[in-house]
């Protein structure tokens, strides 16, 4: 069941802003990348083993290439130090098929689009789409300052309403969301992809504002998303008709991955949503930083990762996946 891998070479590496580059990466041989929607993403398996997930900024309709940009976080963990010290022009490395749980309404007679730092690729890519479109679209864009703000120009350049909001250059003052989505017309559609301070505010300011249609994606896990059922229970596999009982403190992909399931997966925190599986049966605790409430409840997919069951004899009812 693992996802499609692709491969790729990668044809630029380019300087966005300070600890920013892009890649554009191009299919090998005469083909085309498979289509994908603004607001998705792409996992990268690196030479050295590390498998990591970037959002694609091109414009959805190019299929020849896939162009994303990689922060070199401080505390990397061997994915954003790789790309930015090792990887070169040329290089052909084997690349994941598009996914996307950041997905952007196009019907939406307006939306708002809020990033902060690198969360402008993603925002981008739902910019240029809407533009395209025609649709009603406004962007804010909020960065420490004008060195760390990757793709102004390109924002620029689409003739949108852009507002940009440097932290250097307002005394430290962070952007004024309340504000900001104060003035939108009813019926918009607000999304924000940014660090967890700037989600927090987001949230809180689109319940201020009245905005229904919330949508968000986040860099790392919400607090306490990360655990494992203290509890023993079971999971049978609807396509097999295995069972397999996973154990106190140990979590279900772990599991099924050592009894020779073959699963796609990346994040391991439940955000890139490579590892998601439907739901047949059973209710799951939901751990993951990707489903909304009214997702959660109509309960199709869980994410293996970081979610998990419950013990089936004391509800009376097992887990079973897709599987």
């Amino acid at each position: 069941m693992s996802a499609e891998r692709l491969k790729a070479r990668v044809r630029t590496l380019r300087y966005e802003a300070t600890r920013i580059v892009s890649v554009e990466l191009v299919p090998t041989g005469n083909t085309t990348f498979p289509s994908f929607t603004a607001g998705a993403h792409i996992d990268l398996h690196l030479p050295n083993g590390i498998v990591r997930s970037y959002s694609l900024v091109n414009a959805q309709t190019e299929v020849d290439r896939y162009v994303i940009a990689v922060l070199d976080e401080p505390d990397s963990r061997g994915g954003s130090r790789y790309i930015h010290e090792l990887l070169r022009c040329g290089a052909q490395i084997e690349i994941g098929s598009p996914r996307n749980q950041f997905a952007l309404d196009e019907s939406a007679t307006s939306s708002a689009l809020i990033a902060g730092g690198i969360g402008i690729t993603a925002i981008l890519c739902m910019a240029r789409r809407l533009r395209a479109l025609r649709r009603d679209v406004r962007v804010a864009y909020a960065a420490r300052s004008r060195v760390d703000a990757a793709f102004v120009d390109d924002l620029k350049s689409l003739g949108i309403e852009v507002e940009l909001h440097f932290s250097d250059e307002h005394h430290g003052r962070r952007f004024d969301m309340d504000a900001w989505l104060a003035t939108r017309p009813d019926g918009t559609h607000a999304y924000c992809c940014g660090p967890k301070s700037m989600i927090d505010a987001f949230e809180l300011a689109c319940e201020r504002a009245s905005i229904r249609d919330v949508h968000l994606e986040r860099f790392h896990p919400v607090e306490g998303a990360v655990a494992a059922s203290t509890e023993t229970y079971v999971v049978e596999l609807a396509r097999s008709g295995r069972t397999i009982e996973v154990a106190p403190g140990a979590s279900l992909l772990d599991t099924l991955l050592k009894e020779g399931v073959d699963i796609d997966y990346s994040c391991r925190e439940g955000i890139c949503g490579a590892c998601e599986v439907r739901v047949v049966a059973g209710q799951p605790v939901h751990r993951d930083s990707i489903l909304n409430a009214a997702q959660r409840e109509a309960n199709e997919v869980m994410y293996m990762c970081v979610s998990h069951g419950t013990c089936s004899s004391r509800r009376n009812e097992r887990l079973v996946l897709d599987l």
